[in-house]
């Protein structure tokens, strides 16, 4: 496999993470703009774990997990008391407001001769744990796919739980949801956390696959991109978001055929998926039909 196919099929892996983040907000029936902030938030916090202060990768992921599941909680706590547009409006500008932070952000040390950290709209360089161990780029994308295979299989089995079956009927009717006895704000919450939690994960890997990152990483199209994968994939299922990526990734920008017309193309299939199919590729009636064929 050549470089540019490793290249690619790598940042399909990273981004399905974000995806899969937006995804599982939109099953609980909230629409967020702002996915791309606890994505930032795990590419810092595994940065300087492992560059700064000479933490293991695996470590490092674990860190930023647990501070993009925190910093989810946080922005959620105020604006999951708000619906529709306006909780989609709070999460964005609570993403601006973090990525403005990251701008604003210095830390430095010097290690070895070089200094190394966070430096503001300049950037974060050296992150290169990857490289110095000696994981070549397949290597590193077999572990991209390894997580991302991992994540998607466990969240598959959640959802067929009775924990994924009241996620989905919150999302569904949340006021019903609250008179059958279910705590709407708690699991929300929970919710979110996950999905923070899971989009800090693949800022971490992103991280160090770019070895350098800034605060422009992070801004409004991405967040834009993760909803429209989940949104073009499917809420049917967890690989929705994942189909939504690898039609992006893979197929507009991957090949030349599109070269220069991706976003228009894009902006175009998300429009007319939104009419045609509002649930997305693999929505609940085609993931029902490839059961019953398929079982």
């Amino acid at each position: 496999m050549d470089e540019y196919a490793i290249g690619v099929l790598t940042n399909i892996g990273l981004f399905s993470f974000i995806a899969a983040s937006a995804y599982l907000l939109l099953v609980a029936g909230e629409l967020s703009f702002g996915q791309q902030a606890f994505f930032g938030v795990g590419a810092y916090a595994a940065g300087i774990c492992t560059a700064m202060l000479g933490w293991p990768l695996p470590l490092a992921a674990l860190a930023a997990m647990a501070l993009g599941a925190l910093a989810a909680a946080l922005v959620g706590l105020p604006t999951l008391r708000l619906r529709g547009l306006y909780f989609a409006m709070a999460t964005l500008a609570a993403a601006e407001m973090l990525r403005i932070l990251f701008e604003l952000f210095h830390w430095q040390l010097e290690i070895g001769g070089e200094t190394v950290g966070p430096d503001g709209t300049q950037g974060f360089r050296g992150i290169r744990w990857v490289f110095e161990r000696g994981v070549e780029p397949a290597d590193f994308l077999a572990l991209v796919w390894a997580l991302l295979a991992v994540v998607a299989i466990a969240i598959h089995l959640i959802e067929k739980s009775r924990l994924g079956a009241t996620v989905r009927a919150l999302g569904e009717d949340p006021e019903l949801a609250g008179m059958l006895g279910i705590d709407v704000l708690r699991l929300k919450l929970g919710v979110a956390a996950a999905a923070g939690a899971l989009a800090a994960l693949g800022g971490a890997l992103f991280a160090h696959h770019n070895t350098y990152i800034e605060p422009r990483n992070f801004d409004i199209m991405l967040g834009v991109h993760s909803l429209a994968y989940a949104l073009i994939g499917g809420l049917g299922t967890v690989f929705g978001p994942l189909l939504g990526v690898a039609l992006d990734l893979g197929l507009l920008e991957g090949t030349r055929f599109f070269q220069g017309y991706r976003m228009i193309v894009f902006g175009g299939l998300v429009a007319l998926l939104l009419i045609w199919r509002p649930r997305g590729l693999l929505d609940e009636r085609v993931v029902h039909w490839l059961k019953t064929r398929f079982s």
